[in-house]
């Protein structure tokens, strides 16, 4: 069971930046690939990157971030993060991190059904 905690979601300009943090309870974190997911107002949750379980396996992106957002994770404090650069109005949605489903998946999947562990998400805001 892995249990997670976004943090790091607010009000910004547009081209300006934040930074997501998503806190794992599990002594496990270091075993799954990981992903941020985000869900706009009357729109279905999306993908926009994921990470692999070790990190060295590759980080992946939506295109609509690719080139602004970059997701990163610290096994050591159980913790991933996702930097945001040149936010835009239409990043403004809820953001959730998530855990896959299974260990040690090589390449992480873009797929939301294949994650099971998900948390409550943050908020964010980008003002035009």
């Amino acid at each position: 069971q892995v249990q997670l905690v976004e943090s790091g979601g607010g009000l910004v300009q547009a081209g300006g930046s934040l930074r997501l943090s998503c806190a794992a309870s599990s002594r496990t974190f270091s075993n799954y690939a990981m992903g941020w997911f985000r869900q706009a107002p009357g729109k279905e949750r999306e993908f926009v990157a994921a990470i692999s379980w070790s990190g060295v396996f590759g980080t992946y992106y939506a295109d609509s971030v690719k080139g602004r957002f970059t997701i990163s994770r610290d096994n050591a404090k159980n913790t991933m993060y996702l930097q945001m650069n040149s936010l835009k109005p239409e990043d403004t949605a809820d953001y959730y991190c998530a855990a896959d489903s299974v260990t040690f998946r090589r390449t992480p999947t873009q797929e939301l059904s294949q994650y099971a562990y998900w948390g409550q998400g943050t908020q964010v805001t980008v003002s035009s």
